[in-house]
């Protein structure tokens, strides 16, 4: 025979909201963002051609990327986001799982040499949503988890994309559109893998 304790409705009550407390308390306002000090893309357009050109993402993909100094790709990865709340602890494990496959971590680093943005397709217009402030904690938390700088953090729409934070935009590319010949950014040739955490499949770029 085995004895033990049905939950109240009480106390289940008690742990849901708890739960959605702590997920809301892991996204990032936009003005939280804005004046996190993230260094500015001096041409976000080149940038977000060139992966979308490598990596073709569809709605619910998110592409992370480690620029250098000079604003050259040297690591990328794109994932598909899986069906579950937006919650930025999720998000974090998800991208420090990317991180960790495409380029060595420089936590030996006294001030980060080098920085990741994030590029995320969805649905929708471009206005800011949990969906983003979640993505934008995510990114942070991997950054310094990595020991990397936190960059950009960027929304392709069927409107176009845009900078969060920043204002700046443009129409093309979008979801909708079909990617442009693959010039503006030079990275090594693409290195095929699938798998990943929190991921349905993943594409990755690394520099040797």
């Amino acid at each position: 025979m085995t004895f033990g304790f049905a939950p109240s409705p009480t106390a289940s009550t008690s742990t849901s909201a708890d739960l959605s407390t702590a997920s809301a308390a892991r996204v990032l306002e936009p003005a939280e963002w804005a004046a996190a000090g993230i260094p500015l893309l001096r041409n976000p357009r080149e940038v977000v051609s060139g992966l979308h050109a490598r990596h073709r993402p569809g709605l619910s993909t998110a592409i992370v990327a480690v620029l250098d100094q000079d604003e050259r790709l040297r690591a990328s990865a794109s994932f598909t986001r899986r069906s579950a709340p937006a919650d930025g602890w999720m998000f974090r494990n998800s991208l420090l799982a990317q991180l960790r496959r495409v380029i060595p971590h420089d936590l030996r680093r006294r001030t980060p040499a080098r920085t990741a943005i994030l590029l995320y397709c969805r649905d929708g217009d471009a206005r800011w949503t949990e969906e983003d402030g979640a993505w934008m904690w995510g990114l942070r938390d991997a950054c310094t988890l990595h020991g990397l700088r936190c960059g950009a953090y960027i929304t392709l729409t069927h409107d176009g994309w845009q900078v969060l934070g920043e204002g700046r935009a443009g129409r093309r590319p979008s979801v909708d559109s079909a990617p442009e010949p693959f010039d503006a950014i030079q990275v090594p040739p693409a290195l095929p893998r699938t798998g990943g955490a929190g991921s349905g499949g993943l594409r990755r770029v690394a520099a040797r």
